[in-house]
């Protein structure tokens, strides 16, 4: 009998597609989901409103909503994260991962993994004009924004999109300490990206935490059919 290859030579998908995980992802996607829905039932009936006030209050400097807190470095540091959750830095780390893909010879991941930012990121415009949620008004905003307020485009976007590359990077390294590095430094730019938004004053907590549940939802779904897509492990 032939011995299974070894772990530092599988993708984590190979790793647990042996081991009963599929159906607590599915779990996954379905709380998650549900998490989001009740959420926004909340927020509907203004039952969120005193925990966004009281925690978007304790971001700011005593006795002056313009200012949060900390020195000045630290709110260059908040804009400096939330770029990272921008439209034309989300782009280029989707080309990126879309290219990294490619030169793996793993053409349908590759396709596949840009179909679902585009989908991510279409599906999050439609909720946004749907509940169409005005933006903090307690506070000014340190940045720029131009459309309503849940849930935060930033959050879902950066979970849909670093998520996935996680995902794509997963899908052709061997070593498992690099895919747990890559998934890792996904969830932890993910994290970053949403409490900046909330810390400059653009979001209220929970349009950030609705964002992270249907981001996570969606990179979790995209890693369920992406075992069907490309069952491949990766190259030698």
């Amino acid at each position: 009998m032939s011995e299974p290859p070894p772990t530092s030579s599988r993708s984590l998908f190979q790793s647990w597609r042996s081991r009963p995980l599929i159906p607590v992802l599915i779990l996954v996607v379905l709380g998650a989901l549900g998490g989001f829905l009740h959420m926004a039932s909340e927020i509907r009936e203004l039952e969120t409103r005193p925990f966004d006030e009281s925690l978007l209050m304790a971001m700011r400097e005593p006795g002056d909503t313009a200012d949060p807190i900390g020195p000045p470095w630290v709110e260059e540091m908040a804009r400096d994260l939330t770029a990272l959750g921008g439209f034309t830095v989300l782009t280029l780390v989707t080309l990126t991962s879309f290219g990294v893909a490619l030169l793996a010879r793993r053409q349908r991941l590759a396709w596949f993994g840009v179909a679902s930012v585009v989908a991510g990121s279409l599906l999050t415009g439609i909720l946004k004009n749907g509940y169409d949620r005005p933006r903090p008004d307690l506070v000014e905003h340190s940045v720029r924004v131009v459309n309503p307020s849940f849930p935060s485009g930033h959050s879902t976007m950066s979970a849909v999109v670093y998520l996935t590359l996680g995902i794509l990077l997963d899908r052709t390294q061997r070593q498992t300490r690099a895919q747990v590095f890559a998934v890792s430094v996904a969830v932890t730019l993910t994290v970053l990206v949403g409490c900046s938004r909330v810390y400059l004053g653009v979001h209220w907590p929970t349009d950030v935490v609705a964002g992270w549940l249907l981001g996570g939802a969606w990179a979790v779904l995209f890693w369920l059919v992406a075992m069907k897509v490309d069952p491949r492990p990766p190259p030698p």
